[in-house]
């Protein structure tokens, strides 16, 4: 049984202040639960989504390490790497965020990336400018892959936030509400049984006293 809320009284004006503060805590109880279902909602079409383009990140990092494979083959490790330290940054990524259902996620965009290799081409192979594009293709992808895997970790934060702030209306507080309720309406119920007994007695004691003085 829930434990009563430590120094109420019991009177009138405190039951019906119990009340107001029951119903609004199942009201708040209804709204964190259709809030918490909807992130659930929401975090598994995302899942979806990242397992998707997880799928296809994994296609395409496949098949440019093939290429990049192929090009230490024809070139060489040594060759390859000299020509990868000569490579620019490909550009910056734009970060914002965006919210979903109040909670703040991260959008990540990276620029258009330059279509042009900008190394020398006279001592490389094909193979290695095949790779280069495909690696270079496969940054768009893995910025999307790192923006989802953020809105995951940040709704999964709120998703146990809001179970728990749930789960304490559920078990304690609007438990201790109730309790409180019912011992403050047993203990008016009482005094109102006690009352009407008082005020029974006195009448009789009052029409004994009468019926007295008429015999007299």
């Amino acid at each position: 049984m829930a434990e009563i809320i430590e120094g109420v009284k019991p009177t009138r004006m405190q039951l019906l202040e119990i009340r107001k503060k029951k119903q609004l805590a199942k009201n708040g109880h209804k709204l964190l639960s259709e809030k918490r279902d909807a992130l659930i909602s929401q975090f598994f079409q995302i899942i979806d989504v990242r397992e998707n383009l997880r799928k296809k990140v994994d296609s395409k990092l496949k098949d440019a390490f093939n290429s990049l494979i192929e090009a230490e083959m024809i070139m060489g490790d040594t060759a390859v790497a000299d020509v990868a330290r000569q490579v620019k940054n490909y550009g910056e990524v734009e970060a914002t965020t965006l919210n979903i259902m109040g909670v703040l996620t991260p959008q990540m965009e990276i620029k258009d990336i330059e279509k042009k290799l900008d190394y020398g081409f006279l001592s490389t192979s094909s193979k290695l400018d095949e790779a280069a594009f495909k690696f270079r293709e496969l940054l768009k992808d893995l910025v999307k892959l790192a923006e989802i895997e953020g809105a995951l970790e940040n709704l999964a934060i709120e998703i146990e936030k809001t179970k728990r702030r749930v789960n304490a209306l559920e078990h304690i507080f609007i438990p201790r509400f109730e309790a409180t309720e019912k011992y403050i309406e047993l203990v008016l119920d009482e005094r109102e049984r006690e009352d009407f007994f008082r005020r029974k007695r006195i009448k009789a004691i009052l029409a004994a006293k009468e019926n007295a003085r008429s015999s007299s």
